[in-house]
């Protein structure tokens, strides 16, 4: 096979992305696409997803055509939204366990943070939203969404894989342990989101326990 046949981006495309009027446009959609996420963000706040298309492109300050341009629906939209929600939350994670003493404590932390993230004010947008609209979507999207969620996954794996190389954790697979306890949260996430209040600390303790033994660690 020639390398030009095994290349990812035909030559066009390759002379385009080098284009700096292509460049500022790509550019220029990225800034746009932020700005309606963020829009979209303080509509759910507001009302949940009872918003309409109209009233998200006044909130945002975009044209309709822009947000079908970038986004092509409500539910591409939404998509963003819970992507971009779990990135954020799984950095500042990432950012307040940075000072713990090693791996399990790092790994401790996000399993409980996203759990007591249900009571967290910070964004305005429930937990009863989150849920409902998470396995509609994952319905939909379902590649879209594990893609979203793949990066708390890829957190745990991290910690997994560095208490496994100081002997602090015997997991039998890294990779495929992460996931499990990713889905493992979520759950736990989605049935409290419509159960009353969140959990309390004794039952956040029981989870990271559960977690704990499952992956080869002593309390």
């Amino acid at each position: 096979m020639s390398s030009a046949t095994a290349s990812p981006l035909p030559w066009a495309e390759r002379a385009a992305d080098r284009s700096p009027a292509v460049q500022r446009s790509r550019a220029r959609q990225m800034e746009q696409a932020h700005v309606v996420v963020e829009a979209a963000k303080r509509l759910i706040a507001e009302r949940g997803d009872s918003f309409t298309t109209q009233e998200l492109v006044k909130e945002a300050g975009v044209a309709l055509q822009t947000f079908y341009r970038i986004f092509g629906g409500k539910d591409q939209l939404l998509l963003a939204v819970f992507e971009d929600l779990i990135a954020e939350n799984c950095g500042r994670y990432e950012d307040a366990a940075r000072d713990l003493p090693d791996p399990v404590a790092r790994l401790r932390f996000y399993i409980t943070a996203a759990i007591e993230s249900m009571g967290d004010a910070r964004t305005g947008i429930g937990a009863q939203f989150v849920t409902a609209q998470h396995w509609r979507l994952y319905q939909l999207f379902p590649e879209e969404m594990a893609h979203a969620t793949q990066h708390f996954t890829d957190l745990v794996e991290r910690q997994l894989e560095l208490a496994t190389a100081e002997g602090l954790l015997a997991p039998k697979d890294s990779q495929r342990d992460a996931w499990f306890v990713t889905k493992l949260v979520m759950a736990v996430f989605h049935s409290y989101a419509f159960a009353g209040p969140p959990p309390d600390a004794a039952t956040v303790d029981e989870l990271w326990q559960f977690c704990l033994g499952a992956l080869g660690g002593a309390s």
